[in-house]
């Protein structure tokens, strides 16, 4: 199910659970405008990229959506096309690796 804003700024925003910090709570994107990551059909992705590019969890960020299978919007870095290829390489290892 894809995160929309009003999730995602609750997911930014995640009080720690214990003594170390989440990954939401280290992100550049904290206090950043959520619609930035969520650009209308066929605008540019470059400004939220821009965020993205020095993040210290920008891999954290990239690994979450990847897991939660999310379709929209610019995380850890990638666009949903950029992330379907990511996932397309890695089945594509995952199956050779089997084969042999």
């Amino acid at each position: 199910m894809p995160v929309n804003v009003t999730d995602f700024i609750e997911l930014v925003h995640t009080e720690a659970e214990n003594t170390s910090q989440r990954w939401q709570e280290r992100a550049n994107c904290l206090g950043v405008d959520p619609d930035l990551f969520f650009p209308e059909r066929g605008a540019s992705t470059r400004e939220a990229k821009a965020v993205c590019k020095g993040c210290e969890v920008r891999f954290e960020c990239l690994e979450y959506a990847l897991a939660h299978g999310e379709k929209f919007g610019i995380w850890g870095g990638l666009s949903e096309r950029e992330r379907r290829r990511v996932r397309r390489q890695r089945a594509l290892e995952r199956r050779a690796r089997a084969v042999g």
